[in-house]
């Protein structure tokens, strides 16, 4: 439309400016030309003052990528002699930095894989357990959205063996394709392009029937999925200031965090299939996966060991260490590095690493405390333990009487049983919880005759209890021998002389 058209149509400077696409001062002077019968005003391209320098700027943009900075930008071109201020820099710039983007830009396009047919893997930086920095190795099926993350202690080839095989075992099958990214164990170098392979891989590939691919150096976008996975996973098991997470006390605590990991992100619906990953996994994708070997790779794992049947421990290079008790009879992998040893355990959930240890010389066993079962009680720390219907009795009536039996015990109180028996009676009698409370008292007091208890309980109670007793009379049943031989005591019986004395001592 015609700026005078427009100005006649809205009677609005800016108005007319917005529907012709112009400046209002534009519109302002078409219609006072008119209003004084002078010729419309010719219309020119006004350059700027950046465009003598924009090739030069071009090139600056395309050699940072687009990264450059405005204040930079102006920097060089006042070395070339611009006399602008920054502000129009900055205008152009931007304009030239916009175009890069729009002929650069990325297009992705929506990935859709056949079922069963890719899994990718990726690692992350694990929490720190013990002073040592972990790993968390991540997998991630395409398809269903499947995630496993499995802590480990290290990146070397045995460990991703390791993760790979159980991995497998986890989602039951293995697919056609994996990916992941150009580690030193996936990939040595690349020629002209193209990945050369590690020869470790390329067995294991060839072991478990599947090929590893890797993506584009440097490209995490080609692997999206896992790297989502990642970063989900470090959010959730790795403790921040921002989610209050307690530290690990062992690497035993991690393992059992991301299984409770992968149980809860795999049994909720996933917002992108609007399903539970662990049902798409069961109906979709396992059965086009393919069979999982029943023998893992174990080529780097080391040398076997056989543990013995009655202790936890193994020799490697003449020098002895622990593993856990439960693998007592079984059949391990062991490996050296420079610094540590690390053994294996295969078993139907794949190879799980069991124990790592610092290197120790001949003669120093390396032994780690929870390998073993809890000790027996030594001397200084006898269990008791009731033998009889009698002593189940005492014992029942409470702690007091435990506590009761060691200190006579120890004491060397004799008729113990007896008083024993006496005890689990009067508990019956005046209450379980009064005699207990009497048989500690008595325990710490060292009061072990026949009546310190009922006297202890009396006292406590504030109450009297009395024991119906039969008193003797008859003085012909009396077992003592009375006191009528000290009557005449000091006297002289008629007829005694000292004769009868003789022989005594004086």
């Amino acid at each position: 439309m015609e700026i005078l058209a427009a100005y006649d149509l809205t009677r609005s400077y800016r108005d007319a400016a917005k529907i012709c696409g112009v400046s209002h001062n534009t519109v302002r002077s078409y219609v006072k030309a008119r209003q004084e019968g002078a010729q419309a005003p010719v219309a020119r391209h006004r350059g700027r003052m950046t465009d003598p320098f924009l090739p030069q700027m071009i090139s600056w943009v395309e050699q940072s990528r687009g990264k450059i900075r405005g204040d930079v930008v102006h920097e060089k071109l006042i070395a070339l002699g611009f006399t602008g201020c920054e502000r129009t820099t900055r205008t152009t710039l931007a304009e030239l930095k916009a175009k890069y983007r729009a002929r650069n830009v990325r297009v992705h396009r929506p990935w859709t894989p056949e079922p069963g047919l890719w899994l990718q893997f990726d690692y992350g930086d694990g929490p720190v357990v013990d002073g040592v920095k972990t790993v968390l190795f991540v997998a991630w099926l395409a398809v269903s959205r499947f995630r496993i993350v499995i802590a480990l202690r290290d990146k070397t080839m045995p460990s991703v063996f390791a993760a790979l095989d159980r991995t497998f075992r986890l989602i039951g099958g293995i697919p056609t394709y994996i990916l992941t990214d150009n580690e030193k164990t996936v990939t040595i170098e690349h020629v002209a392009g193209i990945p050369v392979r590690n020869a470790q891989i390329v067995a294991f590939s060839r072991h478990y029937s599947t090929s590893m691919q890797t993506c584009i150096p440097a490209d995490p976008a080609s692997k999206g999925g896992v790297e989502n996975a990642v970063k989900i996973a470090k959010a959730d098991l790795v403790p921040k200031e921002t989610n209050l997470l307690p530290e690990y006390g062992s690497f035993a605590e991690l393992e059992a965090a991301c299984e409770a990991f992968m149980e809860e992100v795999n049994s909720r619906v996933h917002r992108a299939t609007l399903e539970i990953p662990k049902d798409m996994l069961r109906v979709l994708e396992r059965p086009r996966l393919h069979t999982v070997p029943e023998t893992p790779v174990t080529a780097s794992f080391g040398h076997t060991r056989q543990v013995p049947p009655n202790t936890p421990m193994i020799t490697f290079q003449q020098s002895r260490y622990s593993v856990p008790h439960t693998l007592m009879g079984e059949m391990v992998w062991v490996r050296g590095t420079d610094t540590e040893v690390v053994i294996v355990h295969v078993d139907g959930t794949g190879p799980i690493e069991v124990a790592r240890h610092q290197l120790t010389r001949p003669g120093t066993p390396a032994i780690i405390d929870a390998h073993f079962p809890p000790a027996p009680a030594g001397a200084l720390e006898r269990v008791i333990r009731p033998t009889n219907k009698a002593e189940e009795e005492f014992l029942a009536i409470g702690a007091g009487a435990a506590l009761w039996l060691k200190e006579a015990a120890a004491a060397g109180t004799q008729k113990i049983r007896h008083k024993m028996e006496r005890a689990v009676t009067l508990a019956k009698v005046l209450g379980t919880d009064e005699v207990d409370k009497g048989l500690g008292a008595a325990a710490v007091h060292q009061r072990f005759t026949h009546e310190d208890l009922l006297s202890i309980v009396n006292t406590a109670g504030g109450t009297s209890h009395t024991i119906s007793t039969r008193t003797v009379t008859d003085q012909g049943q009396w077992l003592s021998q009375g006191t009528r031989g000290w009557a005449n005591f000091g006297t002289t019986t008629p007829g005694t002389t000292h004769d009868d004395f003789e022989g005594a001592t004086e």
